[in-house]
């Protein structure tokens, strides 16, 4: 995979252990312009560290609150400003919470969709007259195993729901733009260990637990996930749209 000449952006990357980070490395090493955006100042600027020595400086940061739409449409033009270009997006910034049905109050409720799901339409909406513009573009986002089993991972009823609304959303706009050179795919992973999405709310023998269903006998690693999505995103995957990859070690098979 070579990402020369190609324009990278990846929300949430600020979490130095989690897929957005661990993405930004992948494309920055193969040559990529990456554009890395958290609503975490410190977390942007550690990572604005470690790759932009990876790709010679071709490394820019934007404090983004996904959930502002204003917020991500001035931050779209900053990046247009910049680079000329957004050739990938991958719209990996999510939350979860592990409130069950009867408990979920409508503020958490609407926390998980606006973060997971209206964040990435907002993105996925203020790029494309750009990929359109120049027949062609990538766009990865990022599902999760529970929002085809149902939970039974970690996150409750909201974020299950949340992560379905992300695939039936990235495969209508996968339709939608096929003829311009653009193509919009899911990765779903299972249980990764060592990011933030739990916010700290994942427990050592939760975690044990869901271990011991996973037939290769390991929770995820950060480059699982990031490997697969570098792969979606090149030239070389052209003939792949609207699909949803499964990255679960065995966890959920369809």
């Amino acid at each position: 995979m070579n990402f020369e000449d190609q324009v990278v952006l990846i929300t949430g990357a600020g979490s130095k252990m989690g897929i957005g980070r661990e993405t930004a490395r992948q494309v920055s090493k193969r040559g990529a312009s990456v554009v890395l955006a958290d609503i975490d100042e410190n977390g942007l600027e550690s990572a604005f560290d470690e790759i932009n020595q990876y790709n010679n400086g071709k490394t820019m940061t934007i404090k983004l609150d996904v959930t502002n739409k204003d917020e991500v449409d001035k931050s779209v033009k900053q990046i247009i400003e910049r680079f000329g270009e957004i050739d990938i997006l991958v719209n990996n910034a999510g939350t979860s919470r592990p409130t069950r049905i009867l408990d979920i109050p409508e503020e958490e409720w609407d926390l998980i969709f606006n973060i997971n799901m209206k964040g990435i339409f907002f993105l996925t909406q203020a790029v494309l007259p750009y990929m359109k513009e120049a027949n062609y573009g990538r766009i990865v986002n990022l599902s999760s195993v529970s929002g085809k089993r149902g939970g039974g991972i970690f996150g409750g009823s909201h974020y299950s729901a949340s992560k379905a609304a992300v695939t039936g959303f990235s495969k209508a706009v996968a339709r939608e733009m096929a003829e311009f050179g653009i193509t919009c795919n899911t990765v779903a992973p299972g249980l990764v260990g060592g990011t933030n999405i739990t916010d700290g709310l994942m427990t050592t023998e939760k975690e044990t637990s869901i271990k011991e269903g996973i037939p290769v006998g390991r929770v995820g690693k950060v480059e699982d996930i990031a490997y697969s999505i570098a792969f979606l995103a090149s030239t070389g995957a052209s003939y792949i749209t609207g699909e949803e990859l499964d990255i679960n070690g065995g966890s959920h098979i369809d």
